[in-house]
């Protein structure tokens, strides 16, 4: 990599193949193997990557190459070594419920907002 594409925060999918030197159908398939792989989306629909997601494939493409580890003994290691583990999912209800909560007491708060401040009466001298 040069140092001018070290300093880029997103790369799009076709400079990641480029600098990794693999094809888009690899990094797919890495995509669904290696669930810390999060490329985002563009406005029109392109994938992005972020400058750790090009860091975590250059080290997929090395372990399987070079080391020649599994895909397997690679998500192993990766994770090992930069303290990465997949999110576990949360189930869809458990989410819904908590955003309940949440816009209950936004209400709340805001009402109490609403309300006038009562004024303290001094007693007439």
């Amino acid at each position: 990599m040069s140092p001018k594409d070290e300093q880029k925060l997103f790369y799009r999918l076709a400079e990641v193949c480029r600098l990794a030197k693999i094809d888009a159908e690899t990094i797919a398939l890495w995509e669904k193997e290696f669930p810390f792989i999060e490329p985002g989306e563009t406005a029109s629909g392109r994938k992005i990557y972020r400058a750790k997601d090009l860091e975590i494939i250059l080290r997929i493409k090395d372990l399987l190459g070079k080391e020649q580890l599994t895909l397997a003994g690679a998500r192993r290691r990766l994770e090992a070594e930069m303290d990465l583990r997949p999110v576990p999912a949360v189930h869809p209800d458990k989410i819904v419920k908590l955003l309940w909560r949440v816009r209950d007491e936004l209400q709340d708060l805001s009402q109490s907002l609403d309300r006038p401040a009562k004024k303290e009466r001094r007693p007439a001298d």
